[in-house]
């Protein structure tokens, strides 16, 4: 059985209860005839990985302070051994920060002895947001419905195979996670976006979720804030977890204006042609630029085979029309052109007109 996150019943402006999303899938979620996921042997890790300088460590062997029950009162959950153990009944863990486009890290060992069948094995869960659940579960030689074993996204995505390690040996979940992006009004512009790398194999490559994840429904998708809180579930299984980590990833640019742009001149037709001719540059390559006319435009072709576009500012500067590189030609004034300078990457070559 799966409960949906405490964090959303948190926020009950975040998943209204009558609404019903539409799923995608053709399958129904839990459906026991739906293919297994191969069974894929993980190479070797040498672990615990390692947090990187940029890294918010949540959870490195030693306490509880970044954490909090679902009440905000102080974790339940017990250290012991150097790892974070579920205790049954005790409820989500939280983490006392919240999130939103992460890189996360956690390594987690399902219990030893094993216990039980199907989703009664060794079951937990990672919920990004505290909404968007990668399912944590005891999946070597374990069968259950396939969008509920180890790293699937929970009733929606099956992992792409079954990288699981035996119980009692650690496992590695890297995830990144790009969240839902809302209008002003509430309107969905994006949906969460979900990468999920297990015991170092691609299991889920940058799925979208329709809605939070949850058990015998399909959620909609609905405004909330941009950070909340990770959420790890008690199932009633002794799940461990331990080096917990995450790099906050940077928001992609919000659309905008577009860079001011040098105005744009329009040359006298009978002008274009003292630009047009072959360029020698002063190269061991011996290196040749030919700058020709299409169409009353001016394109410039640098060896690549393709001649590309130049954008007229003045009588002497001019632009690529779709690449940051920069045509300076010597004019003189008597209309004749001597030679060219072509600028990109920070780097230029000066061309001789020869012909």
């Amino acid at each position: 059985m799966k409960i949906f996150s405490l964090v959303a019943c948190l926020l009950p402006f975040a998943v209204p209860a009558p609404s019903v999303a539409q799923s995608p899938s053709p399958w129904k979620a839990h459906d026991m005839s739906r293919p297994r996921p191969p069974v894929v042997e993980p190479p070797p890790q040498a672990l615990p990985v390692p947090a990187p300088p940029d890294a918010v460590v949540l959870f490195d062997g030693h306490g509880l302070s970044e954490w909090r029950s679902a009440d905000g009162g102080p974790a339940r959950w017990v250290v012991k051994d150097g790892a974070i153990e579920s205790v049954p009944g005790s409820g989500y863990l939280h983490s006392a920060r919240g999130f939103g486009d992460v890189q996360l890290h956690v390594e987690w060992a399902a219990p030893v002895p094993a216990r039980g069948t199907s989703q009664g094995r060794g079951n937990s869960g990672v919920f990004l947001m505290g909404l968007y659940e990668v399912q944590v579960l005891d999946s070597y030689q374990n069968d259950t419905y396939p969008d509920g074993q180890a790293a699937a996204i929970y009733g929606q995505y099956p992992p792409l195979v079954n990288a699981c390690r035996p119980p009692g040996e650690w496992q590695t979940y890297d995830i990144v996670f790009r969240r839902p992006r809302f209008r002003p009004d509430g309107t969905l512009v994006s949906p969460p976006r979900i990468t999920v790398i297990h015991n170092g194999i691609l299991v889920q490559d940058n799925v979208e979720p329709w809605g939070p994840t949850a058990w015998l429904q399909a959620l909609p998708e609905t405004s909330h804030p941009d950070k909340l809180p990770l959420a790890f579930q008690d199932h009633g299984n002794p799940v461990r977890y331990r080096n917990i980590w995450l790099r906050e990833l940077p928001e992609a640019p919000a659309p905008g204006p577009t860079p001011d742009q040098e105005p744009v001149v329009n040359l006298p037709p009978a002008s274009l042609d003292w630009y047009v001719g072959r360029y020698q540059v002063n190269d061991e390559a011996k290196t040749a630029y030919t700058v020709s006319l299409q169409d009353r435009r001016l394109y410039c072709d640098f060896k690549s085979g393709q001649a590309l576009e130049l954008v007229p500012h003045s009588d002497r500067a001019f632009s690529l029309r779709w690449t940051a590189g920069d045509v300076d030609f010597d004019a003189k004034p008597d209309g004749s052109v001597a030679g060219l300078t072509f600028t990109l990457g920070g780097e230029e070559r000066t061309a001789t007109k020869v012909e």
